[in-house]
């Protein structure tokens, strides 16, 4: 199954052409200007619609409804784990979104782990549970994104390491 269809095909009747090939999910901090900036930079020259939040948010517009609707409009997610990515409250809730709109439609997620294993996704370290409770989480969302973490590293992905050889 591919992850994204072609930017002729997205214009057709089933889709708004306002729709995105694919929205990206990342911890700004850590990859924006590497590696997820390359992914974005490869998929629109590949002539893929890709949402990424700091060139599609409008300023000044509520955030969490403008997620919601980009991921609702797309047709495929790529989730890029990093180090840090579980300690954002705006990356948790954007993954359950994520995997609530896989769970009612045929988007399609695609999980990278970059610099981080799977397993360190799948059974975070007690600190995440700090970074929820720092984050002000009440238990229902806790739950809610670990269940998220556990069920996206169950996904097959792909395993990047940071390292100059490859």
């Amino acid at each position: 199954m591919a992850l994204v269809k072609s930017a002729d095909q997205s214009e057709n009747a089933s889709h708004p052409p306002d729709s995105y090939d694919v929205f990206l999910s990342f911890r700004g901090e850590d990859t924006r200007k590497t590696f997820t900036d390359h992914l974005y930079t490869a998929f629109v020259n590949a002539g893929f619609r890709t949402f990424r939040d700091d060139d599609e948010l409008e300023r000044g517009e509520d955030i969490k409804p403008e997620l919601q609707k980009a991921i609702q409009q797309s047709r495929s997610s790529v989730v890029v784990f990093s180090k840090n990515y579980a300690s954002s409250r705006w990356c948790l809730d954007e993954l359950v979104m994520i995997l609530e709109r896989k769970r009612t439609s045929d988007h399609v997620v695609l999980p990278v782990f970059y610099d981080v294993d799977p397993s360190q996704v799948r059974k975070p370290k007690a600190s995440l549970a700090t970074a929820f409770v720092k984050n002000g989480s009440l238990k229902v969302k806790v739950e809610k994104r670990r269940a998220a973490l556990t069920e996206v590293a169950d996904l097959a992905g792909m395993v990047l390491r940071n390292q100059a050889d490859g």
